[in-house]
């Protein structure tokens, strides 16, 4: 028996043509607008850098808390290598504020994608010294939570420092997620009191292939360390009810594509990816009715594929929010 759905929400990459990025910007914001008007509870946007993607989702979603008035904003997720931590707790907080308290930061860590090759651009004198491991994750946990950030704080001149972040973003340290795909990941994010973020990719990391059964040891892992702590499961989920002909060949199409990799553990960190769930409403409920992860949780940020186009996205996220998520219990 699956948990009712408390919350539904989505997830877009936010592509863009090169020639005219703006207009690929303006189509994320307009989804985001429409995910609040169909009743979504959060609207998510992922992180790419040296791509056609979004490249910076802290002022995205500076730019839709002034479009929007209810729906939670967060990232999935921000990839903390590329990032310093006291910089990003300082946009965090003023983009919380702007947004009424609305902001859900995902982060993960780990070496900058194709390190070797971005390394003298991102840290041309500390390339080889740079820290990429969970102490960078608590480094910003800590300048979010109100920790000090230096040992002074007073008048110097007519000018007032403060030793901790600012602003400060009243309840913004219980709102971070942190992204991860394996047990380990789980367990971090549950003894720093994180929440967690599991989506469509997670380690093989034992003999089980199986990736619901690998999914659901995440859940239950994180669980064990942080009761309260909230979980958003992000699978790729398309609804056709109302689709055209022509995109539901498109999206059977994507999914097909995608297939083979879903059949083992994939490259050397052994990932294994979810195929992706394409139909109508009443088959993908079943489905996932018979997900033995998505039994467990009661939060999701459904995925759209990264390359569909704006009229796909208005159909999906209207099937989502209209059919799906009533056979969701939401």
């Amino acid at each position: 028996m699956s948990r009712p759905l408390r919350k539904l929400g989505f997830l877009t990459i936010g592509l863009f043509d090169p020639a005219d990025p703006r207009r690929g910007h303006e189509s994320t914001l307009e989804i985001i607008e429409l995910g609040e008007r169909l009743g979504f509870d959060s609207a998510w946007v992922r992180h790419r850098h040296l791509q056609h993607g979004i490249s910076s989702p802290v002022a995205v979603l500076a730019a839709a808390s002034q479009r929007t008035e209810r729906i939670e904003l967060g990232t999935a997720v921000i990839p903390l290598g590329w990032e310093n931590p006291l910089r990003l707790a300082e946009d965090l907080a003023t983009v919380d504020l702007l947004s009424g308290g609305r902001l859900n930061p995902g982060i993960s860590v780990g070496p900058p994608m194709r390190y070797d090759e971005v390394k003298r651009a991102l840290y041309p004198d500390t390339a080889d010294t740079e820290d990429f491991s969970y102490e960078r994750v608590r480094r910003l946990l800590d300048f979010v939570r109100g920790e000090p950030a230096t040992g002074f704080s007073g008048t110097e001149g007519f000018e007032v420092f403060s030793d901790r972040v600012q602003p400060q973003a009243p309840g913004l340290g219980d709102r971070l997620w942190y992204g991860g795909a394996s047990l380990r990941s789980a367990e971090w994010a549950g003894k720093h009191a994180m929440n967690f973020l599991t989506s469509s990719v997670v380690k093989a990391e034992g003999e089980s292939t199986d990736f619901a059964e690998i999914q659901l040891s995440h859940v239950r892992t994180f669980r064990e360390h942080h009761p309260a702590g909230r979980i958003s499961q992000g699978l790729v989920v398309i609804p056709t009810d109302t689709a055209t002909p022509e995109q539901r060949a498109k999206y059977e199409a994507y999914a097909e594509k995608r297939l083979p990799r879903t059949a083992e553990p994939q490259g050397p960190a052994r990932m294994l990816f979810s195929p992706d769930f394409v139909g109508s409403s009443a088959e993908i409920a079943e489905r996932l009715h018979a997900h033995a992860a998505f039994r467990e949780i009661d939060e999701v940020a459904f995925a759209l594929p990264f390359t569909f186009d704006h009229e796909d996205y208005v159909q999906i996220l209207t099937d989502i929010a209209e059919r799906l998520g009533p056979l969701l219990g939401r």
